[in-house]
């Protein structure tokens, strides 16, 4: 496929974390870590197939056997609806205890594959945006709304797994930007691409049909396998050491660089979770046993870290001033032309419209001054051109 290796990493994610639902956790005692995310591939639109990426995950998912069962949610929704599917899907899972014992824990668990994200999340509804932060921090208590038709309907044990796409300009019009320090957007996980992997115009050439059949049913039977781990995870004490360590530092080592700003306290104050959550599905893709050891830490931290390395691409992309937005206006533009590079002109005419010819000045004059455009000269005009910088923002 042509879309980016990290929106089939991360779709990937997302459809273990399908499979698991909320038959395994890790028990803290005053809470629980569930293996639940809020995952959103963010790009510009028919660029990086977004919504195919999504699709490929979401149906393995709908081909497991049915008594996996796997629960899905619609794509676009009202918060009473979206409870009324998470009460519709409550069943018990039985699993051995640390002792031993044979226990029953409810779940009510769904997950929702979702092509446009304008779709499923209106962000004037506070009750939505508060019912999707309960959600997504789990817990044992049941969940209890009231509807006219049948009165009060109750959530056992809610689980709720999302991968949405949208756009960086759908973001920008319809997130506001204070929402980025904490709330919601510092329990989605943003995975934000800008150009295709790779250029394949047909995706049948590259795997003969018995290879690609073979492999889609191993992945299969693999989720399948996966969908029937239930009980607690267990840390060893060695992935307990390593935590420890890590939670102390986390703490007392002060905020990278890249992450100073106020906007992120929100997300560093929940990557304990992130990490631990991400550590289940791995754990999971590796063995049947309910144990989480070091190295399943080790590889959660790195995968989180490369994560965040794609999130601050969109936190940047929210709240921006018309000077940053111009910016990236312009590189959009001169990224489709041949050879990353338009003459000045060429570039004037087609901004016209969405740049005023101030904004256009005062863009290319900080693009350049921070190295993401150089101007050269094409027969006496000028000619701007990308540098490999302007794909690291």
């Amino acid at each position: 496929m042509e879309s980016p290796l990290n929106f089939h990493f991360w779709t990937g994610i997302a459809t273990i974390a399908g499979a698991l639902r909320r038959r395994v956790w890790i028990d803290m005692r005053k809470f629980i870590w569930t293996p639940n995310f809020y995952i959103i591939l963010v790009a510009p639109a028919g660029i990086a197939a977004k919504s195919t990426s999504i699709s490929i995950g979401m149906d393995l998912l709908l081909k497991l056997p049915t008594e996996a069962g796997i629960r899905f949610g619609p794509e676009s929704m009202t918060w009473q609806k979206l409870a009324d599917s998470l009460a519709e899907s409550t069943e018990f899972v039985k699993y051995l205890d640390l002792k031993g014992r044979q226990s029953l824990q409810p779940m009510s668990a769904i997950t929702c594959g979702v092509s446009e994200l304008g779709t499923f999340l209106t962000m004037d509804d506070d009750k939505l945006l508060s019912f999707l932060i309960r959600m997504w921090d789990g817990g044992d208590a049941t969940f209890t709304h009231s509807t006219k038709a049948s009165g009060d309907v109750e959530v056992r044990a809610p689980w709720l797994n999302v991968i949405a796409a949208t756009t960086p300009s759908w973001l920008s019009q319809n997130f506001p930007a204070v929402m980025i320090g904490g709330g919601l957007a510092s329990r989605i996980i943003f995975i934000h691409e800008t150009q295709k992997r790779a250029l394949i115009p047909y995706p049948d050439e590259m795997q003969q049909d018995a290879e690609h059949e073979r492999r889609k049913k191993e992945l299969i039977d693999d989720l399948f396998h996966i969908s029937q781990l239930a009980g607690p995870y267990f840390l060893n004490e060695e992935a307990r050491i390593w935590g420890r360590a890590w939670y102390i530092h986390h703490h007392n080592s002060g905020r990278p660089i890249h992450m100073a700003s106020e906007r992120y306290s929100g997300y560093i104050a929940r990557k304990q979770t992130h990490l631990h959550k991400v550590a289940m599905v791995v754990a999971a893709s590796r063995r049947d046993e309910l144990f989480i050891d070091i190295s399943d830490l080790i590889e959660a931290e790195r995968i989180i870290n490369i994560m965040e390395k794609q999130m601050l691409k969109t936190f940047e992309s929210i709240g921006q001033n018309e000077i940053a937005n111009a910016i990236l206006e312009i590189r959009s533009f001169i990224s489709a032309q041949p050879g990353k590079r338009v003459r000045q002109d060429i570039l004037q005419l087609n901004s016209f419209r969405n740049l005023k010819p101030k904004q256009l000045e005062e863009a290319l004059s900080h693009g350049c001054n921070m190295g993401i455009f150089n101007i050269g000269s094409d027969s006496g005009i000028p000619v701007i051109n990308l540098t490999e910088k302007a794909f690291t923002i």
